[in-house]
């Protein structure tokens, strides 16, 4: 089917078959009998050279748990095109890492004016990095094609503005194929409001 399919585009366009994916914008696939692997560990590798993190130390996990920051921050300045860059190469490396999505998208909301509280926590995404660097996803052959998803929100967990935050991440049998973390549009006036703004709007 592959080949009639190439045969037919090759007639209608100039193609060249240049053989199965091994690298696209940074994501390094990788066909391995069990499955495709994709990940971006030389992307990744890039970025801690980049921000001179290469020789940093690793650690378990890229947030504290419970951690809260603040608009409102009198902590020093720091330099906003340093910091804007650093979660910018960041942003990009969540196309295979959905571990690493909410603390990114967390310290995505300081990007304005950053101090060094902020850029501490994006240092500590790199040092977990460091530690993860092999991570990525396994699209893997199956017959257990059940469709599971999870989903959570905290409840007024922006303390500038108390507006919620909701993530989800769905499989198809064993393989990510999904997912997301996001700060919702509303304020929500429960617990339970927050769980079911995101669905509802």
């Amino acid at each position: 089917m592959f080949g009639k399919f190439k045969e037919a585009m090759t007639k209608k366009f100039e193609m060249t078959d240049i053989g199965l994916m091994a690298y696209y914008l940074g994501i390094e696939v990788n066909q391995r009998e069990d499955g495709s692997f994709i990940s971006q560990e030389g992307y990744a590798r890039e970025i801690l050279k980049k921000f001179k993190m290469d020789n940093s130390k690793s650690i378990n996990t890229p947030v504290e748990c419970g951690v809260k920051l603040s608009k409102h921050d009198e902590e020093e300045k720091v330099d906003p095109t340093f910091f804007k860059s650093l979660v910018g190469s960041l942003r990009y490396l969540t196309c295979t890492r959905p571990d690493i999505l909410y603390v990114v998208g967390f310290v995505s909301r300081y990007m304005e004016d950053p101090t060094t509280t902020y850029l501490k926590i994006a240092k500590r995404i790199l040092h977990y990095i460091k530690g993860t660097i092999d991570f990525g996803l396994l699209y893997s052959t199956s017959n257990h094609f059940k469709l599971e998803g999870y989903s959570d929100s905290d409840w007024g967990g922006d303390i500038d503005n108390r507006k919620s935050t909701t993530g989800f991440v769905f499989f198809m049998g064993d393989t990510t194929f999904t997912w997301m973390s996001k700060k919702q549009p509303i304020v929500t006036l429960s617990t339970c409001e927050a769980k079911f703004a995101y669905v509802v709007r």
